[in-house]
């Protein structure tokens, strides 16, 4: 379980294909050093468990399912990720309950600045578009934001300083594709809507 609140960019070093897997490492100083073999890490709101560790370096193996729901077969050598270790017991809540379970990518309309804030749209799939409520909550790429507006086939965060700063948001450009992670509740209570009609 994570809560959305990024700790640290990591930068990717390797992402090495074996068939339909691949294994990725990256760097990641303030993460690295207080990791175990086993651990979870969400690496752009995915889940991933540590196979290796060494010194500030992370290493994990990629499922073919991973590869192919995420958008962690997009990374290369230099790519900037956001990186967050598993909630502990006791831990503070501050972003909402995150599985590190990414539903579905989608690209990045809009990522501009209006006055000291960003605004991010970011296209909404219409299998999850009832997943998305006003002011409801969302993770992209890991992130926990919040929804601004929902349009038909899109939908809005606002982005203040501090997000942009400490996290990947900040090298995304318009058309990037970005893993998104809907509000657990939501699907819950869909799932029982659904069962009942």
């Amino acid at each position: 379980m994570f809560t959305g609140l990024v700790v640290e960019t990591g930068e990717i070093i390797s992402l090495a294909r074996n068939g339909e897997t691949a294994r990725l490492t990256l760097r990641a100083p303030t993460t690295a050093p207080q990791t175990q073999l086993g651990d979870s890490i969400a690496i752009n709101g995915c889940c991933l468990t540590v196979t290796t560790c060494d010194g500030d370096r992370l290493s994990f193996d990629l499922l073919a399912e991973t590869l192919r729901i995420t958008n962690v077969g997009d990374l290369s050598p230099g790519a900037k990720v956001n990186l967050e270790p598993a909630l502990g017991a006791g831990a503070k809540m501050g972003g909402h309950f995150v599985q590190g379970h990414v539903d579905t990518t989608a690209a990045i309309l809009d990522l501009s600045p209006h006055g000291q804030d960003h605004r991010l749209e970011i296209t909404l799939p219409p299998d999850f578009a009832q997943l998305v409520v006003f002011k409801g909550s969302i993770a992209v790429d890991g992130i926990s934001l919040t929804v601004a507006e929902v349009r038909d086939s899109s939908f809005v965060c606002w982005i203040i300083p501090h997000t942009l700063v400490e996290t990947n948001l900040s090298t995304r450009r318009h058309g990037d594709r970005v893993n998104l992670e809907f509000d657990m509740l939501a699907k819950y209570v869909e799932r029982i809507i659904s069962h009942r009609k």
